[in-house]
């Protein structure tokens, strides 16, 4: 039990960081400066280990429940850090866009950043890493479609038409991730299987019984949208008046879901196993579509306020690149750290144009 509990100890931390973050709120918001991006350093620190146990929690339980519940409990808590923080920050100051950049970046984090950094990983330490072929190419086909729908499209829907195509949307989407679900964990399950042993942060020395890491993890994840209130109001006055980049409350929330991905991907790269690694990259921008837009999409339809979901230029030509550079470099079977450093260059890129404003 001791043990147990010493391993929540990021979610006890958190729950201090809550009591001081509402104690000096409103005292950081006036003084601002070092008070201020302290205060918000240390909210977003303590979501990052919460979503660390988040994520500690959906492998033990998948795990234990084996398919087709694991793939789905481990992609609902993938995401629902996303979405919970994403559905808060949009409670703040007006931002139309907050929902598209933050799908975007999550998408150049999981395809370019982890794709990129797990290649180099395993191709210099293996040479050539391997992984199953009909898996990357299944998770492109519908990725490709899913941002089609999702976020090229809108771009041409004249406003009186919005509410009939984001039904259209929703239910589209809806029906694709339970579709898709459906053949990765039964009909082609083995598409997306590789043979290795349990990761050691998956097992649970203590046997707590399933129900507790359920618990645990709604618990977290309702700690995650209280901490993203407080972040929500120091996050808007930070960013009033400053020449910081607008779409930094978007990275901020793709780099909070991602961070336990990034660790889970690069430590398969390192054993070898990058089967993982494109399972976890792929599957979780894929996620990131088809389960975060409906989420917005239905949030839109109920205010009666239509968000922007079409992509600007730039967006759409950095999406087109990692396309491109996906179905190349994933077209056989194998990848290597040359395939890795054009991946990580696109991130860099993306990371570049944001800095300066331009993303």
């Amino acid at each position: 039990m001791r043990l147990a509990l010493k391993a929540e100890t990021p979610i006890f931390v958190a729950g201090a960081v809550l009591a001081i973050g509402i104690a000096l709120e409103h005292g950081a918001v006036e003084h601002g400066g070092f008070m201020l991006w302290g205060l918000l350093g240390l909210i977003l620190a303590a979501i990052i280990g919460v979503a660390f146990r988040i994520s500690h929690h959906a492998e033990v339980l998948a795990v234990r429940w084996g398919e087709p519940y694991g793939t789905l409990i481990l992609t609902i808590a993938a995401v629902s850090v996303e979405v919970v923080i994403l559905v808060v920050l949009l409670q703040g100051a007006p931002n139309p866009t907050l929902a598209r950049d933050t799908v975007f970046a999550a998408l150049m984090l999981d395809i370019n950043g982890i794709l990129g950094i797990a290649a180099i990983i395993g191709g210099l330490k293996h040479g050539t890493t391997r992984y199953n072929l009909d898996s990357a190419n299944s998770f492109m086909a519908m990725l490709i479609v899913a941002i089609g729908i999702g976020m090229f499209i809108p771009d041409f829907v004249p406003d009186e038409h919005w509410k009939a195509y984001s039904l259209f949307s929703v239910g589209t989407m809806v029906l694709m991730y339970a579709a898709f679900l459906r053949l990765q964990t039964v009909e082609h399950r083995t598409f997306f299987e590789h043979v290795a042993a349990v990761d050691e942060e998956a097992h649970d020395t203590a046997h707590s019984p399933s129900w507790l890491h359920v618990a645990i993890m709604v618990g977290a994840i309702v700690l995650v949208g209280l901490l993203s209130e407080v972040l929500s109001v120091l996050l808007d006055a930070g960013l009033a008046g400053s020449d910081l980049p607008k779409s930094l409350p978007a990275v901020l929330v793709a780099l909070l879901s991602a961070s336990p991905e990034i660790l889970t991907a690069a430590r398969a790269a390192a054993a070898n196993r990058m089967q993982t690694t494109v399972n976890i990259a792929l599957g979780a921008s894929l996620a990131t579509v088809l389960l975060t837009l409906p989420v917005i999409e239905g949030i839109a339809l109920l205010t009666d306020d239509r968000i922007v979901m079409a992509l600007t230029p730039m967006q759409g030509g950095m999406l087109l690149l990692t396309m491109l550079a996906v179905m190349n470099n994933l077209h056989n079977g194998e990848t290597n750290a040359i395939e890795g450093v054009s991946h990580l260059a696109l991130f860099f890129a993306f990371a570049g144009l944001v800095a300066i404003g331009l993303l």
